[in-house]
């Protein structure tokens, strides 16, 4: 079964996004820092405004870091953004060396507990992808997808290393959410690797702007993009 997130900004990117067909959205605040924890008050408008699962950002600053003090306030917003109506969270940490924060990481996903989440795009920046990928797996607490473009610079230049790791074993392309510069040619190599989740943003907006609302004819033309290659 084949899934299509849809990133959303406001109340009406939500609605046009379940009118196209989209199957999840990800709710984020700020995308000039490549998304940022949302206000409760706007996670209540989209929860408002659609029926769909909602992962909400989890995120303080621009960078992948994190303090002790950020970590606390970040665990006291998943606490009012569940109750604003989250239905899962997006999050994940490096530490000073790139390396991935398994204790960070892991003390947030305990304040999100039982809700499940993502690991979002820091595995792409870690000084050691491989071994990245590997800490990533290891994780536990909820943890179900990995937002990940392969690369750094997106997915152009990360396709072939996630076909690999999906090849590794049905976990891992089960795990893979592959987003971040995901154009529509790379939807039919993903999913014949075993790749069945998909994450767009500018995609499906038109002129690839944030700038301008989600357009549910683009969402739709994703949808069914996404369906027939996972077949």
């Amino acid at each position: 079964m084949s899934l299509l997130e849809v990133i959303a900004l406001t109340a009406a990117d939500a609605r046009a996004a379940q009118d196209g067909g989209a199957d999840r959205l990800e709710v984020v605040a700020d995308m000039g820092a490549d998304g940022l924890t949302p206000d409760p008050d706007m996670v209540a408008a989209v929860r408002a405004a659609t029926t769909l699962p909602l992962r909400v950002m989890l995120r303080a600053n621009a960078g992948f870091r994190t303090t002790g003090a950020e970590l606390d306030r970040l665990v006291r917003a998943a606490s009012d953004l569940t109750a604003a109506g989250a239905d899962g969270f997006v999050l994940g940490f490096l530490d000073s060396s790139g390396h991935v924060d398994a204790g960070a990481t892991g003390k947030l996903a305990s304040g999100c507990a039982p809700l499940p989440w993502t690991f979002h795009r820091a595995v792409d920046h870690a000084a050691d992808p491989v071994q990245a990928w590997e800490a990533v797996r290891a994780l536990d607490g909820g943890l179900d997808t990995v937002l990940t473009a392969g690369s750094p610079r997106g997915v152009d230049a990360g396709v072939d290393v996630l076909v690999r790791r999906a090849a590794e074993d049905p976990r891992s392309a089960g795990m893979i959410m592959a987003g971040g510069g995901l154009r529509r040619k790379h939807v039919a190599v993903l999913a014949a690797a075993g790749v069945t989740a998909f994450h767009v943003g500018t995609a499906v907006r038109p002129d690839g702007s944030w700038d301008a609302p989600v357009d549910p004819a683009l969402v739709g033309e994703w949808r069914s993009l996404v369906a027939a290659a996972a077949g």
